[in-house]
């Protein structure tokens, strides 16, 4: 899973970075998330909040940031912070109103420019996003957080070159992180570059191996070269992450098909509809279908 993640400070960090109070209060989950993969998955969006605690986590420090922003009401980083707050709260008009005062108050403020382009990304104002990048990257040419945004702005739109130039440069500037790996890996993937895209989804999972999507989407690059047993392997990783995935489930049974276990197909298959009884891969696989052109 790539992770569009909200920045809460004005230093740079890692933009899956849990976002932290300016006070010792709550700290939030991590999970503006983006688990855009290829292959009709149903991207579930650039950012959501992950469950209830963390909605009610997010809560708790709207509160406490309002408190702080009251003592200190020209403290750009406290907007920009509670933005982040309000946007994990699915709050984004919100979001916007505290990233333009941080804006305001800091013109140069390149975190708050990347926030406010994710918040714009999540609705539908993708021109809007596309300016806050660059104008990030204007303010801090080396912000990686903001590279990376542009660059899954970039991948959604069909910018394929673009989007490689992007993830290209975080893993420059932030080589430990799993994000641009991912992200990469997801474009290679589009472009039929399965080696590629399998080498970046390795060095995903080697660097995060505790989500999901990367293991989904090396697994789906594994089934188009045709290492079926290794991509149930991935799919199994992903569903011992995340076992409510209906299309971790579906594109198993994809894989178990092509590895001619057609028994654990329909099982799999029937599981995936048992969480999502609309999910297209599933419904194929048991029409008999290859994929539908998938892989």
């Amino acid at each position: 899973m790539i992770r569009d993640g909200f920045v809460a400070s004005a230093g740079r960090r890692d933009a899956s970075t849990s976002i932290r109070a300016l006070v010792v209060v709550a700290t939030l989950a991590t999970g503006l998330a983006a688990c855009e993969t290829v292959g009709g998955l149903n991207p579930t969006g650039i950012a959501e909040v992950d469950d209830a605690a963390a909605l009610q986590a997010s809560q708790t420090n709207i509160g406490s940031l309002s408190g702080v922003i009251s003592a200190n009401p020209n403290d750009p980083q406290a907007y920009n912070t509670r933005g982040v707050a309000l946007a994990k709260s699915g709050k984004f008009q919100e979001a916007i109103a505290d990233f333009n005062r941080a804006i305001q108050l800091n013109a140069n403020y390149a975190a708050a420019y990347t926030n406010r382009a994710l918040a714009f990304r999540q609705i539908g104002r993708n021109d809007a996003a596309l300016s806050d990048f660059n104008r990030a990257l204007t303010a801090e040419p080396n912000y990686h957080p903001a590279y990376l945004g542009r660059g899954n702005l970039y991948r959604a739109q069909g910018n394929l070159a673009e989007a490689i130039a992007d993830l290209g440069r975080v893993v420059q500037l932030n080589p430990s992180g799993a994000e641009a790996y991912h992200g990469r890996g997801l474009v290679y993937q589009a472009q039929g570059q399965h080696p590629l895209a399998i080498g970046d989804f390795d060095a995903a999972i080697d660097r995060n191996p505790y989500v999901a999507p990367p293991y989904q989407a090396r697994g789906q690059s594994l089934i188009a070269i045709g290492k079926f047993d290794a991509a149930i392997e991935d799919f199994n990783a992903a569903l011992n992450v995340d076992n409510r995935s209906a299309d971790s489930w579906a594109l198993r049974g994809i894989a178990m098909d092509r590895a001619g276990k057609k028994t654990e197909a329909q099982e799999s298959f029937q599981r995936a509809l048992a969480i999502d009884n609309g999910n297209r891969i599933a419904k194929q696989g048991l029409s008999g279908s290859r994929g539908g052109g998938l892989f």
